[in-house]
């Protein structure tokens, strides 16, 4: 097994707009060990959906190398890229992206279906709801999302994404239409994660939401500007934020 999730090596990236070319990546380089919390935070232009994009296999660079797990994924084409990304990647989106009329854990089940992973009927069923009893939401399977809160409308979307036990999680604004407080136990969710050796990237331009990684990359003008690791906000029990111990999933609304 590999000890890097993410090997980034000169990357980049070329748009041509007309007769312009726009070089949204600029030669980043960037190592992501196995059970890292990262928050990739920059301004608009700055290059973070860009690289967000390829480090979830939405996009390939014009130049450069990218291993995912082991697997150099730079030159793969738009199906192969889709194999890796069901096989390798969680995605945690900042609108849930829950079908309406389907339940809770039918909507975890999906991956599995998509993926034609072989797995047996009740084998998805079994998965999806030890998914779901991970981020807190034993007894609330069969609801729809219009019968969940937003907070727990994104916890199914957690769950969905873990249920293929990914390389890593790639959360795009995932607090984005939360309230605070509901934000924080969304992130304590991740943190938990973490804590059970889940590798987290997160794409935010909060820095208080940033502050729940450990590591924090900064992107501008197509480079990393800063790379450092930060003091980790945690959260409590209550929901709030403070350098406090780990406390689990369940432990939050």
């Amino acid at each position: 097994m590999p000890d890097k999730v993410i090997e980034i090596h000169g990357l980049t990236k070329v748009y041509s707009m007309g007769e312009v070319e726009v070089r949204a990546l600029a030669g980043v380089d960037l190592l992501v060990d196995v059970g890292e919390f990262i928050a990739v935070m920059g301004p608009s232009g700055s290059g973070k959906s860009t690289l967000m994009n390829i480090l979830g296999c939405l996009d390939r660079p014009t130049n450069g190398t990218y291993k995912l797990d082991g697997i150099d994924v730079s030159t793969l084409d738009r199906d192969e890229r889709a194999v890796i990304r069901n096989a390798k990647i969680g995605f945690v989106f900042q609108s849930f992206n829950l079908l309406a009329r389907t339940s809770a854990v039918e909507n975890v089940e999906l991956p599995l279906i998509y993926g034609d992973l072989g797995w047996s009927r009740e084998e998805r069923h079994k998965a999806a709801m030890n998914a779901l009893q991970r981020v807190g939401l034993k007894g609330r399977e069969h609801n729809h999302p219009s019968q969940l809160s937003g907070g727990q409308q994104q916890r199914v979307a957690i769950a969905r994404a873990l249920v293929t036990d990914p390389a890593m999680l790639l959360a795009d604004e995932p607090t984005g239409n939360l309230d605070s407080r509901t934000s924080e136990e969304i992130m304590g969710i991740f943190q938990s994660l973490n804590d059970s050796g889940k590798t987290v990237v997160l794409i935010t331009h909060e820095p208080d939401i940033a502050q729940h990684a450990k590591r924090v990359v900064t992107v501008r003008d197509g480079l990393i500007q800063h790379d450092e690791q930060v003091k980790q906000l945690r959260v409590n029990a209550s929901g709030i934020a403070a350098p406090a111990a780990p406390v689990p999933v369940e432990a939050t609304r």
